[in-house]
């Protein structure tokens, strides 16, 4: 009779899987060096850091809680506007305005996740999409304040620190989004990795039985919802201060569809898929959009489907489409 073998230590896991791979460190050193290497596509990167910075943050919530999201666009509006009128105002400079933006976001994440943990997975679906209607229609309608319909207009950009001042073609800007992606980046997969990330796993596969492990899930999804927050807020904001601009386009419910979108490209639950699906989809959006101007929702819409039948992790290992299930090739 052989002897069970002993359960693995949870702190030597966490301390094998938060160490940095070489293809994670590579990754970075040429997100971070494409600051100093002369390119053309600077606004465009700099769209793809603050929405991989938003599919971060909606990961954190569905990759590693399972909680679905139809209004996360509520976050990343309030963060738009907060650091919007800041700069408009208060002529404040970009790191306060965020850090407050993000505070705002923060605030607005715990007090709605008192509703969005009550219920089913039904009910937290319709009330993120409530919650972020709302905010969208008193943007709407405060217009003396948000400008309603036609926008937040007149907001200055800026300099950094005082002195560096956005350029035309946005350099300063984009290293302002991607170094911000990477700090915060860096954050939450510390969060995830330790044991309380691996908490909120167990969370997600079985809720009952994590309760009864003696997980607090209630809390632990409040507290992970409201880190979520904060980080919509965050991109929500950088978008507000590199654009110059926030509209009723920031709280509409395609940035939140856009940013499941995402992570159904680049596959929930792991940091790095938030990325490479707003890199994807920024990516696809841009390029299909000069090819066929009428018709790139079609061909984003098609890879979704093509996504869900063939599935994400057969998708990008096409050797393994002609195996049946569970057999050898």
């Amino acid at each position: 009779m052989s002897t069970p073998a002993p359960a693995p230590d949870v702190r030597t896991i966490g301390r094998r899987w938060s160490r940095w791979r070489p293809a994670e460190i590579a990754f970075w050193v040429v997100a971070l060096g494409a600051c100093v290497v002369p390119n053309d596509n600077y606004l465009l990167l700099n769209e793809m850091a603050i929405l991989a910075l938003f599919a971060v943050s909606l990961d954190l919530i569905l990759g590693y809680t399972g909680i679905v999201s139809l209004g996360h666009a509520a976050f990343f509006g309030l963060g738009a506007y907060t650091a919007a009128l800041l700069a408009k105002h208060f002529n404040m400079d970009p790191l306060s305005g965020m850090l407050i933006a993000c505070g705002v976001a923060t605030f607005a994440g715990l007090v709605t996740s008192v509703l969005v943990m009550r219920g089913s997975d039904l009910t937290r679906l319709m009330v993120t999409l409530g919650v972020a209607s709302i905010l969208h229609e008193l943007a709407n309608k405060l217009g003396w304040l948000t400008g309603g319909a036609d926008g937040l207009t007149g907001v200055p950009m800026v300099p950094l620190f005082g002195h560096v001042e956005f350029d035309i073609f946005g350099k300063v800007a984009y290293s302002y989004s991607i170094v911000t992606l990477f700090v915060l980046f860096v954050l939450a997969r510390a969060v995830v990795k330790s044991p309380f990330g691996m908490s909120l796993q167990v969370i997600r596969q079985n809720p009952l039985r994590a309760a009864a492990m003696g997980v607090p899930v209630n809390l632990r999804r409040t507290a992970v919802y409201t880190l979520s927050a904060a980080y919509a807020g965050v991109a929500g904001a950088l978008l507000a201060q590199t654009t110059g601009f926030a509209s009723l386009d920031v709280l509409d419910f395609h940035r939140s569809a856009d940013v499941l979108l995402m992570l159904m490209i680049g596959g929930a639950g792991y940091l790095y898929g938030g990325i490479i699906g707003a890199v994807i989809f920024r990516f696809m959006q841009n390029w299909l959009a000069d090819i066929t101007p009428q018709y790139w929702q079609f061909w984003i819409g098609l890879l979704l489907v093509i996504i869900v039948i063939v599935g994400h992790e057969r998708l990008v290992r096409p050797w393994t489409w002609f195996r049946r299930g569970g057999g050898q090739a």
